[in-house]
């Protein structure tokens, strides 16, 4: 237990400036009470003590704003930066390194018992708002970008923005889903407005950049075609059999 807090506590050096002491990262990271507090009620859970495991999670939620499911699984060294309006349900599987910031939400989409909640490997970072719904898997090291919400698989080291979340960044042998024009204006951000937002004026910035990129294909592909034609074209045009370079003056004349 105590080797898991110094864990915890390394972690909040690591990813969070704001952290000065050990003093005030024990007295005032909510993630860090709700991580001790969920380890004490899955034990509880563990042994059948459903009602105590249960009651301990309540407590938890009321002292810090984070809502952990006694059921769910969580690794070492997690980080959940600062936490408020985070829920983790029963069947939620969390591994090792991970990191989490504020109303994120790990939930399930049915009512039927079994697994219903979501799985994270090592290394997953879920940016701020983001919605993770269903057994669904999240690679390692992927990225879940801000007011995402996510409903299918994310494959490892990706990157998953926007209403529903759509991967700006699959790996080399699977097909790019948006265009490199579109892939440098959208990036993951664990705090920005991801690419998708519901705000109208959001929508239409986004639908200008996507007419622009087509104008940069299309204006490329013209410049090539001239290119060619230039390369392609002789030096001086040949000159008819029956030329004659007077002609012009004698009309006039």
């Amino acid at each position: 237990m105590f080797h898991k807090l110094r864990e915890d506590i390394a972690v909040v050096f690591d990813r969070d400036p704001a952290a000065r002491s050990v003093f005030e990262v024990l007295t005032t990271y909510p993630g860090i009470h709700a991580l001790i507090l969920h380890r004490w009620a899955a034990c509880m859970w563990h042994f059948g003590w459903k009602w105590l495991a249960r009651f301990t999670a309540y407590f938890a939620r009321w002292a810090t704003g984070i809502e952990i499911h006694p059921g769910a699984q969580i690794g070492r060294r997690v980080f959940i930066d600062h936490g408020m309006g985070v829920v983790i349900g029963e069947t939620a599987v969390i591994g090792d390194d991970c990191t989490l910031y504020h109303q994120v939400t790990l939930g399930g989409t049915s009512w039927r018992e079994g697994k219903r909640h979501p799985t994270l490997g090592c290394g997953v970072v879920v940016g701020a708002g983001a919605k993770i719904l269903g057994p669904i898997m999240i690679g390692d090291g992927a990225k879940i970008g801000s007011n995402a919400v996510v409903v299918k698989d994310v494959p490892g080291g990706a990157t998953a923005v926007g209403i529903p979340a759509r991967i700006i960044n699959p790996q080399a042998d699977e097909k790019p889903a948006l265009r490199p024009a579109e892939l440098k204006q959208i990036d993951f951000a664990a705090y920005a407005i991801s690419a998708d937002m519901n705000d109208p004026m959001v929508k239409a910035m986004h639908g200008l950049i996507n007419h622009v990129a087509k104008l940069d294909e299309r204006l490329a592909w013209a410049q090539n075609q001239i290119q060619q034609m230039e390369n392609r074209a002789p030096e001086s045009a040949p000159k008819p059999d029956n030329f004659d370079p007077d002609y012009l003056n004698k009309i006039v004349d």
